[in-house]
């Protein structure tokens, strides 16, 4: 019986995977984020960016493949006081339907099918959060298919205002900076 990413993932978090920590295109722009929505943390892991986002006061959904991340998710909110609904789920088989959310992050999970599927979810007005690993990255998936090429998050999303977007490359000091990752905001037109 072939391995699952279900079964991968739910192994790497029997393991121990440690707290994770929000996304940095996340926190340095909260300041965006509405007053108040409907917000999804999409592959969210431990739930990182969905507890930022419950702490602005966002009705907050957390979706990932494995259900043994959504179990230490909720052990994890329950324990900091905070309101998400976590879900187990298959991303490419249930994607979020169209014009359903107000914000959508997705930190380090790519998948070039989801991108109109992501930016459809959207209401009027909403906000994708993405930040992940570039093909010049040492660091993530082996698979050069799963990380981002140059410039392409934004071409790959051209129904979306960019509000956002960082992506270094091999530009000045390779020790300084975020190499390999790129942020980006875009906007559904209201």
């Amino acid at each position: 019986m072939p391995v699952t990413d279900r079964d991968r993932w739910d192994a790497r978090y029997r393991g121990g995977i440690p707290q994770q920590r929000p996304c940095a295109t996340l926190t340095a722009h909260l300041h965006l984020l509405p007053a108040r929505g409907r917000a999804l943390d999409l592959a969210c892991g431990l739930g990182a960016n969905a507890r930022v986002l419950a702490a602005a006061g966002l009705d907050t959904e957390a979706w990932d493949v494995s259900p043994v991340a959504i179990g230490r998710l909720q052990a994890l909110a329950a324990a900091e006081g905070l309101r998400i609904t976590a879900t187990a789920c298959d991303l490419l088989e249930t994607p979020p339907a169209p014009q359903s959310f107000d914000v959508i992050v997705v930190a380090y999970f790519f998948e070039r099918a989801l991108l109109p599927a992501l930016a459809a979810a959207l209401r009027p007005g909403g906000l994708l959060f993405y930040e992940t690993f570039t093909q010049r990255s040492a660091h993530g998936p082996s698979n050069p298919d799963w990380k981002l090429a140059d410039n392409e998050l934004p071409s790959a999303l051209p129904g979306l205002r960019l509000r956002y977007y960082r992506d270094e490359q091999d530009a000045g000091d390779p020790a300084l900076g975020l190499r390999g990752i790129a942020g980006y905001i875009g906007q559904r037109p209201a």
